[in-house]
């Protein structure tokens, strides 16, 4: 995840690989605790995606600007996510 969040904001140098780790797992929890649900951050998706505009946010000093900008995104999330919890899975 930490390559891929670099590629993301376009960072080739490894001086700031411990500070992007911590906005990674700020940012796991962050969205797991909005969403309310344990959210898969690897596969392409909706919430790999949020993962990484969090970064990009928290690495350019705007987090305060974050939840506002993508409110209809992680409403979108919260619900499709809810939605699957009360739908039982057909095997």
């Amino acid at each position: 995840m930490l390559q891929e969040v670099k590629d993301y904001l376009k960072i080739t140098w490894a001086d700031e690989d411990p500070t992007i780790g911590k906005f990674i797992l700020r940012g796991k929890e962050y969205l797991e605790d909005l969403i309310g649900s344990a959210l898969d951050f690897d596969t392409e998706g909706q919430p790999k995606a949020l993962l990484l505009d969090y970064c990009r946010y928290a690495y350019n000093n705007g987090l305060e600007f974050y939840e506002e900008n993508f409110s209809k995104d992680i409403l979108r999330l919260q619900l499709k996510v809810g939605i699957s919890l009360l739908i039982p899975v057909v095997i």
